[in-house]
């Protein structure tokens, strides 16, 4: 059995990664370090997780800590 692309992720699951709502995520999108979709599909497109993971480790700010914790 062929081996996928690996753990795939959409627009709702990035969201989240990068702690955004959907207009930011839109501009970051324009980024032209952010990853290109692995796939368009009819319901929006996919992403490979892997790239967005280092798009957000060398593109991103921390996040402060929340002091509460």
């Amino acid at each position: 059995m062929a081996e996928g692309p690996g753990e795939l992720v959409a627009a709702g699951e990035i969201l989240e990664m990068l702690g955004v709502g959907r207009s930011r995520f839109r501009a970051i999108q324009q980024h032209p370090n952010f990853p290109a979709p692995y796939a368009k599909l009819s319901v929006g497109s996919i992403w490979l997780k892997a790239d967005v993971e280092r798009y957000i480790a060398e593109h991103r700010r921390p996040r402060p800590a929340d002091e509460d914790e």
